[in-house]
């Protein structure tokens, strides 16, 4: 049976412009696809497997490195010179983080308490926890400015029972004392005779209150009803704002609770979230793009303004009374302690606080906060908060403990929370969600490409069996190979 060449590239043509069709039709049912599948895959909900399990008890491994600012010069400090401070450190601890009490409502909401606990790594560190550093004495300089303006006598009893109980103004003991606390007969006086004055009620130590604890009771979005609403918090230990601060605008509670985002993030897109620790809420923006073995991230970092005093960013009136910028006063809901939190080694912060101790040098790579996104799903892939806390000191008439320090923000420790995506989550994640989407991508592309490759070559095709059909003619028509006897062997092709 002969075959048409002309009707069979007529049909190719026919399927080529099915192809286009279906591969244009794919570049915007696509992305709609896979939009979809980012939205059912980041609502929280314990049928999403991948996600839920990430929110819940965020299996990747997480870390906290300590570094102590030891005091070199103690005695020259209290005659008035400048502190003299060496670093030391890390001390690492893995940091387990898993939620607990969840409970959904109906709202579109879920609540949550969310416990941590601390385990020391030597092999991480670079040191133990019983070496010993030297830093002030939080009991006495902390008391000293809080009693500052009471009347002569009651800080001459307090300096009386400061020498009661042997505490002076620095402190020299074991990194694991510090941290997580020691025993102290002026903790256990100051408890029974002046209760709340203190924020524990047994050992004292920098990170106490931390191992074992919770951070609150967190009540966020689910995103089931808006997933541009998903992580965000609704409320925290039942408050809509908080009540630490001067003005509405500080109170706010804004953003996540700092673990996950809503996806679709741009380039235009911040980083809010509510820090209890901080007793604030915090914004970070786009710094850069980025990759982290394939997975495209957009790089978060604190702003500038991020811990500016009123005076150089006003809307950061309502954290005062201020000091430098740079500084945080968080006295306000630490039991008014004058303990203020800044970058590392005053990273960010007015040049004034480096002039004023020894030994600090702010770098970006070293002492910068950043979070790394991926944006399509709000996912952070590489984490590393870092916070200093530091210590207002100086010279308070009638406490002979305080010598004649000079008036000085000093620096304590700083800390890192870090933590990375790696191992079969981030194989999953990078299947699921760059993998999968690329493919599609390419899919849409190569059916318009085929079909427009299959377009061109059947009409070519086409136009040549014509073409030849037009040259060949009928013997009628006195074409010379028919009337030789000859076969045409185009016609010969079309017989066959």
């Amino acid at each position: 049976m002969a075959i048409d060449k002309s009707k069979v590239a007529i049909g190719f043509i026919v399927a080529g412009i099915l192809t286009v069709f279906f591969g244009t039709v794919l570049t915007f049912v696509g992305p709609i696809i896979i939009d979809e599948q980012v939205v059912k895959n980041t609502v929280i909900d314990p049928n999403n497997e991948m996600s839920y399990t990430m929110w819940k008890d965020v299996p990747v491994p997480f870390y906290m490195s300590v570094y102590f600012f030891n005091i070199l010069n103690p005695k020259e400090i209290l005659n008035g010179e400048k502190p003299m401070v060496e670093q030391k450190g890390p001390y690492v601890y893995r940091k387990h983080i898993q939620k607990d009490n969840i409970t959904f409502h109906a709202n579109g909401t879920v609540s949550y308490r969310e416990y941590r606990k601390y385990f020391f790594e030597p092999s991480m560190s670079s040191g133990n926890e019983s070496d010993v550093v030297t830093i002030p004495n939080m009991l006495v300089l902390g008391a000293a400015i809080m009693m500052e303006n009471l009347p002569f006598p009651v800080r001459l009893m307090m300096s009386a029972t400061f020498k009661t109980f042997k505490e002076g103004p620095f402190l020299t003991k074991a990194i694991g004392e510090l941290m997580w606390g020691y025993d102290s007969g002026l903790v256990d006086f100051l408890n029974k005779y002046l209760p709340g004055m203190l924020p524990t009620s047994g050992k004292f130590g920098l990170f106490a209150d931390f191992n074992g604890s919770d951070t609150g009771l967190f009540t966020i979005n689910t995103g089931k009803d808006d997933i541009r609403k998903v992580h965000k918090v609704d409320s925290w230990n039942g408050l809509t704002e908080l009540n630490y601060w001067r003005t509405p605008q500080c109170n706010m509670i804004n953003g996540t609770a700092g673990q996950m985002w809503p996806p679709f993030m741009t380039r235009e897109s911040t980083l809010p979230f509510y820090s209890p620790d901080a007793c604030r809420s915090m914004e970070l923006v786009y710094q850069r793009d980025g990759q982290m073995k394939g997975i495209p991230l957009y790089r978060y970092v604190a702003p500038k303004t991020l811990f500016a005093n009123g005076t150089d960013y006003a809307p950061n009136e309502g954290f005062c009374p201020c000091r430098q910028s740079g500084l945080l006063n968080v006295s306000s809901c630490r039991h008014n302690s004058p303990v203020f939190i800044s970058h590392p080694h005053f990273f960010n912060a007015d040049p004034v606080l480096l002039d004023y101790v020894l030994g600090l040098n702010p770098t970006e790579d070293e002492h910068g906060l950043f979070i790394d996104i991926h944006p399509l799903t709000g996912v952070p892939l590489n984490v590393s908060i870092r916070l200093q806390l530091n210590l207002y000191m100086k010279r308070v008439s009638g406490i002979t403990e305080t010598g004649k320090i000079s008036e000085v923000v000093m620096p304590m420790i700083w800390f890192e929370e870090s933590g990375y995506i790696d191992g079969p989550i981030l194989t999953n994640f990078h299947t699921n969600l760059v993998i999968l989407p690329s493919v599609m991508e390419y899919m849409q592309y190569g059916f318009i490409t085929l079909g427009l490759v299959t377009i061109v070559i059947a009409a070519l095709v086409h136009h040549k069996v014509k073409r030849s059909k037009r040259e060949g003619g009928t013997p009628s028509e006195g074409n010379p190979s028919t009337s030789t006897g000859e076969k045409d062997p185009l016609l010969e092709d079309d017989a066959d």
